[in-house]
C-alpha cells in the first residue's frame, strides 16, 4: 500500500449515538507530530462512558478495553466524532463500541474512521463493589 493515498471519504453512522466532537491541538501531539494515541484513548473512554451512565444511574467504572484499533493518524485540527452503540448490558456491566471519524482540517464535510473500540464498565457502589444496574419498569 503506498503511504501517499488517502482512505476515501466514508458516510456517519445512522444507527449509532453521536456522543462526543473534539478538536486536537498541538500540546496532544506524539514525537512524530501525529496525535498521541494515549489522547485518543483518554477521549474513547470518556465518549463510551455516555451511553452506559443512563443505564448505571450512579458510579461507574471502566474495566475492560476489549479491543482498540487504530486505523489511520489522527491529525492537529481534525474535528473528532465521536460514535457510540450499546452492544450488550449484563448484571452489573454494560459493553459499548465506540467508533471515531475524522473530518480533515482542509477537507471538511469528508469523514474518515480513524479508530474504533470495545470498552466495557462496571457500575459501581459507594464503596467501589460491583452493584446491579437498574432495569426499566
Amino acid at each position: 500500500m503506498s503511504t501517499n493515498t488517502s482512505p476515501s471519504s466514508i458516510q456517519l453512522p445512522t444507527d449509532e449515538e453521536l456522543v462526543l466532537k473534539v478538536i486536537p491541538m498541538p500540546a496532544d501531539c506524539n514525537a512524530n507530530g501525529d496525535i498521541f494515541g494515549g489522547w485518543v484513548m483518554a477521549q474513547v473512554d470518556l465518549a463510551g462512558s455516555v451511553l452506559p451512565a443512563r443505564y448505571t444511574q450512579g458510579r461507574m467504572a471502566t474495566v475492560a478495553v476489549n479491543e482498540f484499533i487504530f486505523k489511520h493518524p489522527v491529525r492537529v485540527g481534525d474535528i473528532l466524532s465521536f460514535f457510540s452503540k450499546v452492544s450488550r448490558i449484563g448484571r452489573t456491566s454494560i459493553t459499548v463500541k465506540v467508533g471515531v471519524y475524522a473530518e480533515r482540517y482542509r477537507s471538511q464535510g469528508q469523514y474518515i474512521k480513524v479508530t474504533e473500540a470495545s470498552v466495557t464498565y462496571v457500575a459501581i457502589d459507594d464503596d467501589g463493589k460491583p452493584r446491579e444496574i437498574p432495569r426499566p419498569h
